[in-house]
């Protein structure tokens, strides 16, 4: 990535904050998660300091502190239950005007024909502003709210497990043709195929409707969708990124890969293993962003950042870690490391506030002027879409004749 080149940044907006502790912060909003208001609240802001898009957390079991069980309150302290991402993006949609909406969707028990549909309705209500951010799921207790299918139950410390790691690499697999459904029912739809001809009473063309006829090891879908073409033509696709397998669906699906470095020359090694990938999967000429994800304590000094995490801490009765490098500091020091982290090769970052409104409004309010004032970061929106805003083009139907 140019140094030169401006970042971008999404926010990732879980429940009170990405802090098990945060909704006991005096200036949470705890009593509104389950709101409309809430949502609208937070994702206007964000719309305020001008980020490309923020993502929408969701899962199928309720947050627990444990990677092999559910957790129903039997570990006091976090935050227990959801609104549906995708609604909350629809919801949320008419209100907003710029910012891009990513809600997470576990494709993991899901279908591709549903979600293609939801998303594509996104683009609609939010005129060419949806995307989605996948994710896969091998919990066991997850599995059994479905019924269909059995995993074994294993502490993600067992990852490396021969029998766990073959379990995770074809619910990998499962993702990559999950997405290839999805987007060819997305372009089952030529944009022309609304023909709206009150003459001879044809609503559609029906030449320009096409089956997808989509077969893999998990999916068979025919198609074509319900749902007409959407605004961008294909909705932006992210994936979060941990290691080599979710590189590669990355690589191969997706249009943004969330990565988790913790300095700048991991970041440069994991940049370069995803573009291997992605030429591996035959994508070199195509834009595909790379984005590092940080959670991030900010306030006016840093022993204030770092007093404030430690008094969370507190709350939770442990040091709380993540997958994502925790970053407990100023806007400037926090525009310090995202511009060293450009010139290892990311594009953008997702930022994860430790607590909400706290950190949200430190990330709108302080970093992004920061980040203005040094020439880093847009003044205005430049695009309408999310593909716009992210410099990424229309895609050509796949389907319509030359």
């Amino acid at each position: 990535m140019p140094e030169t080149s401006p970042l971008h940044l999404a926010i990732a907006l879980e429940g009170a904050g990405w802090h098990p502790a945060a909704w006991r912060a005096p200036d949470a909003r705890a009593d509104e998660l389950f709101t409309p208001r809430y949502w609208v609240d937070l994702v206007q802001e964000a719309e305020r300091g001008l980020v490309d898009f923020v993502t929408i957390e969701d899962s199928l079991g309720l947050q627990s502190a444990r990677y092999d069980r559910a957790d129903t309150g039997e570990t006091p302290g976090r935050v227990r239950g959801r609104l549906d991402a995708v609604l909350i993006a629809a919801r949320v949609a008419p209100l907003t005007s710029h910012v891009g909406l990513v809600p997470a969707v576990t494709v993991t028990h899901t279908e591709p024909f549903h979600l293609s549909k939801a998303i594509a309705t996104l683009d609609y209500v939010s005129t060419g502003r949806a995307g989605l951010r996948i994710q896969v799921s091998a919990r066991a207790y997850e599995a059994a709210l479905f019924g269909r299918r059995e995993f074994p139950e294993f502490r993600i410390e067992d990852r490396d497990d021969p029998v766990v790691a073959g379990l995770l690499a074809d619910l990998f697999e499962e993702a990559a043709d999950y997405v290839e459904a999805v987007r060819r029912l997305w372009d089952s739809w030529e944009d022309d195929a609304v023909i709206r001809d009150a003459a001879t009473g044809r609503f559609i063309d029906r030449d320009r409707l096409h089956y997808t006829d989509f077969a893999g090891k998990w999916f068979s879908v025919k198609g074509p969708s319900i749902t007409p073409r959407p605004p961008q033509g294909q909705p932006v696709v992210t994936a979060l990124a941990h290691a080599t397998v979710p590189y590669r669906l990355g690589a191969r699906s997706a249009d943004v890969v969330h990565v988790t470095p913790f300095d700048s020359e991991q970041a440069r090694t994991i940049e370069q293993e995803i573009r291997r990938e992605q030429t591996a999967a035959g994508r070199a000429g195509e834009a595909l962003h790379v984005f590092g994800d940080l959670v991030v304590f900010l306030d006016r000094t840093e022993e204030a950042a770092r007093a404030r995490k430690a008094r969370f801490d507190d709350l939770a009765g442990e040091a709380t870690s993540s997958d994502a490098l925790v970053f407990t500091g100023t806007a400037a020091g926090l525009a310090d490391l995202l511009l060293d982290w450009r010139s290892a090769g990311l594009s953008g970052f997702r930022l994860r506030p430790a607590s909400i409104p706290h950190d949200l409004l430190a990330i709108t309010r302080d970093l992004v002027p920061e980040l203005q004032r040094r020439g880093a970061f847009r003044s205005e929106y430049e695009a309408g879409t999310l593909r716009g805003l992210l410099g990424l083009s229309r895609p050509a139907n796949r389907y319509a004749a030359a």
